[in-house]
């Protein structure tokens, strides 16, 4: 069926009042707080209006940073654990005082509905928590080194030492959180950074500059720095920076890796990711339907691990296919101010277009549109189509928002091989009871995570993160994290003659 594309709808009630987010805010070089300039614009992603303006760093302010976090490796590395811990706690305090703050920021500059940017101000605090748990359990081991008679009398002990002076970039989706999973494990870890987040969504960056400013951090610790793209190559190329993380999308992730030189990259990049629903659901359909619609259309389908590919077993698809129609028509769409709206704008209109386009491309190839379709502006419907040839964009590729398709399955093994034949490998979610196909699916399923009994996008803060295939390498997670931003030094003392 082809049903007619919907319009956002408009919710009754309106928002609540809230304070406005201030007319400037600065960048951070060195721990300090600068404003060299006003030239780039905070955009209301809903309304188009000018909400704020932040400076821009240009390439002499980008050195004056690198240059100042390698000076501060010595006094980042001898900041001692309870130190750290208390930097992270006093970031746990003053995130959870400003948290209105933040969730405003992140409603107007990235979109998210504001339930939805209450949660990732949540997530943010616990990230800190988590990081500040371990900066005092950041530990080595003992060795056995009489393995033969040549060792006899030798003892061998291991520390992790901190890698030094690291570059992170971070995307517009989730710029508090994200933020927080490479900021949190480098205070932990000891090592200094230079932050560029995006220049979409650069207030939440910054307002975690505000906080750590307010910190007994060593001067050159942390430096915020929004810049034109530019003017990025020195976070990417700088040998004296010794490790990337970066967290965007695939293309960008790869190009960074060949201009990364001799540092260490970690690589959390996108995803298609998909869902299998087993024939053993038939009971719990409701719960299924819910956790599918959620994981699909949240924040717009702006999530590297959102729900793009629903494949159902045979003999309940057609009951799926009704639910799922039904609660993605209830979904209430417009002003992310809004308590009760559930789908807010993509991040622009270029993006919304693109999309949109892709939509068109699988249908004229002959897939159906379930629901959805339409856009308005930077506004897309959330989108569920069926019958998707595999190598249209929609499905072999990211598509990074609210679209989702629905496949059918009769074998467990087939759909678990379709799940890989995706070139990414970030999360998959299945749903079934049967503890033998759980099992097969962690085992087969060539991804970063395995979620049963919910979507791919579930994600808690303390879990490793991370994917395999064209979704990256490497972990987030504050303990994994950690062990990117730290190296094993090895010490073997001879005790015998």
């Amino acid at each position: 069926m082809s049903p007619t594309p919907s319009t956002p709808s408009t919710p009754s009630t309106p928002p609540p009042p809230v304070t406005p987010l201030r007319e400037t805010y600065p960048l951070f070089v060195a721990n300090r707080p600068r404003t060299p300039n006003l030239d780039l614009p905070v955009v209301d992603k809903f309304s188009g209006a000018v909400e704020s303006h932040v400076p821009l760093a240009d390439r002499a302010t980008i050195e004056e940073a690198i240059a100042a976090a390698v000076r501060a490796e010595r006094p980042m590395r001898e900041l001692p654990p309870y130190a750290r811990q208390a930097v992270l706690e006093h970031c746990v305090a003053r995130l959870t005082a400003r948290a209105d703050e933040l969730a405003l920021a992140l409603c107007v500059e990235a979109g998210k509905p504001i339930r939805d940017a209450r949660g990732e101000v949540v997530r943010l605090i616990d990230t800190f928590k988590v990081a500040a748990q371990e900066a005092t359990r950041i530990d080595g081991e003992v060795l056995t080194l009489e393995i033969a008679p040549r060792a006899k009398g030798y003892r061998g002990f291991t520390k992790r030492v901190p890698v030094g002076a690291a570059s992170f970039l971070t995307p517009f989706n989730f710029p508090l959180n994200l933020v927080a999973h490479k900021v949190a494990p480098a205070i932990a870890a000891g090592c200094p950074f230079v932050l560029k987040p995006s220049e979409r969504t650069p207030l939440g960056a910054l307002i975690l500059g505000e906080v750590l400013a307010e910190t007994a951090l060593p001067e050159g610790a942390f430096s915020v720095l929004p810049c034109a793209l530019a003017d990025v190559a020195p976070f990417i190329e700088d040998d004296r920076l010794k490790l990337l993380s970066f967290t965007g999308s695939g293309k960008v992730g790869w190009d960074l890796k060949a201009r990364a030189g001799r540092k260490k990259v970690v690589l959390e990049l996108g995803g298609n990711a998909a869902c299998i629903v087993d024939a053993n659901q038939r009971e719990h359909l409701d719960f299924v339907v819910d956790r599918l619609v959620f994981g699909a259309f949240y924040q717009s389908g702006q999530s590297c691990i959102s729900v793009q590919r629903i494949l159902a077993h045979a003999s309940l698809v057609d009951a799926l296919r009704e639910r799922l129609v039904a609660r993605t028509r209830a979904l209430v769409a417009g002003d992310p101010k809004h308590e009760a709206t559930f789908l807010g704008p993509m991040i622009d209109e270029a993006a919304a277009a693109r999309l949109h386009g892709w939509i068109q491309r699988a249908l004229a190839r002959g897939a159906t549109l379930l629901c959805g379709g339409g856009r308005t502006g930077a506004m897309l419907d959330a989108t569920l189509l069926e019958g998707v040839p595999a190598d249209e964009p929609v499905s072999c590729e990211e598509v990074f928002g609210p679209v989702a398709l629905l496949e059918t399955f009769t074998d467990f093994d087939d759909a678990l091989r379709r799940v890989n034949a995706s070139p990414y490998g970030l999360q998959a979610g299945v749903f079934t009871n049967d503890l033998a196909k759980t099992m097969r699916a962690w085992d087969e399923l060539e991804v970063g995570g395995v979620i049963v009994g919910d979507v791919p996008s579930f994600r808690v803060d303390n879990m490793p993160y991370g994917g395999v295939k064209g979704s990256g390498f490497g972990r987030e997670g504050v303990r994994w994290a950690i062990e990117d931003l730290t190296e094993p030094r090895l010490l073997v003392v001879r005790t015998a003659g």
